[in-house]
């Protein structure tokens, strides 16, 4: 009794640490706690894939994807950020996660001018797996819908010789719910290796 009296706020010291670890602990490994909020739902869709195939949203049910909205035409940041995505693509395949528990989703909103073959060539560029990475084509007005109010991305003009758009990746569960956004102008946001950990993390949600 005498010790513990003379090193009381030694001990009371050592319980503030031990709680403070725990809680630091319990924190950074996200319990309690939902790593990505749901942000909203994606819209339902249905579109044509770049195998002729039609492919609704709920065809994507079932495996966590990242949704892209780009044209073939695009000069600048579209064959950037589909480059980003076949690299993305290349490390999921080293782990055994591509097509299996992760799809990709890039939807043209060009389809007058993005027929399946130029985007079969698009694709081709940069080594699509087609088995887990799906090129869509559909209405043009359903699918600037979809892409300024589910994924609230911007879009301005009518065809590949004035469109100024909007340029981001999305994180999208199982459900179909969005729950991350990458600005893909922003290199800082768009490294590989982030990306393939953020999904690996919402595959074990």
């Amino acid at each position: 009794m005498n010790a513990f009296k003379r090193y009381k706020w030694t001990w009371v010291l050592l319980a503030i640490c031990v709680i403070a670890a725990i809680y630091l602990v319990y924190n950074s490994l996200g319990f309690g706690k939902e790593k990505f909020p749901i942000v909203r739902e994606v819209s339902a869709y249905s579109m044509e894939n770049v195998d002729g195939k039609t492919i609704t949203s709920e065809d994507t049910k079932g495996k966590v994807k990242l949704m892209y909205f780009y044209f073939t035409s695009c000069p600048d940041v579209c064959p950037i950020t589909t480059l980003v995505l076949s690299q993305i693509q290349e490390d999921l395949k080293q782990e055994g996660l591509f097509g299996k528990e992760v799809n990709f989703v890039s939807i043209s909103f060009d389809p007058e001018t993005d027929t399946k073959e130029k985007i079969k060539e698009f694709g081709d560029r940069f080594y699509a797996d087609y088995s887990g990475w799906y090129f869509l084509r559909g209405d043009q007005e359903e699918t600037r819908k979809l892409m300024q109010e589910s994924f609230k991305i911007p879009l301005l003009g009518n065809n590949s010789t004035n469109f100024t758009h909007g340029n981001s990746i999305a994180l999208v569960d199982r459900d179909n719910n969005i729950r991350k956004t990458y600005n893909a102008a922003d290199p800082s946001e768009v490294k590989t290796e982030d990306i393939v950990k953020d999904i690996k993390a919402l595959i074990k949600e």
